[in-house]
């Protein structure tokens, strides 16, 4: 009974492990029932199970960069407002355009061209500069309350989405690594062939094995109809 475990894809490996779990759990064979080996298998796999198909990060950064670019949309808005209401001298209140876009001025014009965290950094500074009492004022005479709490929510919606991504990212970190995991489960399956083989000619353990072998048979042939799948396809 032979197979190179390494080889397995990782969706063949699972199933090689669930088989042989299931066949052993059938009742079918008293020689193997309850056997340590089988527990221990049977805790590999499981966490096996958890990762195999897991992303590397949490999948939340397209979220991240659309709430980026809507922050960047409300920001570069209502700047763009600013600066051209301020050019009208002839027009009432031009004075508090120019006024607020010293504001932004202060914080820099092309903050939504920071990274992300140094963004964070400078528009907080810049809601909090806008948010004086005098500054409101100045807001409201220019009839631009809606466009500074749309510019205020983006900020604050990207800012729960980023620290979403932040802690599920560090949760995945956390877990055991995938290859970790499998190396694991690929030393408990081998020792359990292993010792089914060594078995096989004792009383009790001749129809297990050959059951067993045709379990690793099937994952066998499963990888080489894969490998000549993909040399067919042009893949390496």
């Amino acid at each position: 009974m032979k197979i190179t475990l390494a080889r397995l894809s990782t969706k063949d490996l699972a199933t090689l492990a669930q088989r042989i779990i299931s066949n052993s759990q059938s009742g079918k064979y008293p020689v193997i029932t309850n056997h340590p080996l089988v527990t221990a298998l049977e805790a590999s796999y499981t966490e096996y199970d958890k990762v195999y198909t897991k992303q590397v990060y949490s999948g939340k950064g397209t979220d991240v960069a659309t709430a980026d670019r809507e922050r960047d949309l409300a920001y570069t808005n209502f700047k763009g407002f600013l600066y051209g209401y301020g050019m009208l001298s002839s027009v009432p209140n031009y004075q508090s355009a120019r006024d607020l876009y010293s504001v932004f001025k202060t914080f820099g014009l092309n903050l939504d061209r920071l990274s992300y965290s140094s963004q964070t950094a400078q528009i907080k500074k810049l809601i909090e500069a806008l948010e004086t009492p005098e500054n409101r004022k100045k807001i409201k005479a220019l009839s631009l309350e809606t466009a500074f709490a749309e510019m205020k929510n983006r900020h604050e919606s990207f800012e729960s989405m980023f620290a979403e991504q932040a802690e599920a990212n560090a949760d995945l970190r956390q877990m055991t690594s995938a290859s970790a995991i499998r190396k694991d489960l690929e030393k408990t399956l081998k020792a359990y062939i292993h010792l089914v083989t060594v078995m096989k000619e004792v009383s009790g353990w001749k129809l297990f094995y050959s059951d067993t072998n045709e379990l690793v048979k099937a994952a066998r042939n499963s990888d080489i109809n894969r490998r000549d799948r993909n040399n067919s396809s042009g893949k390496k």
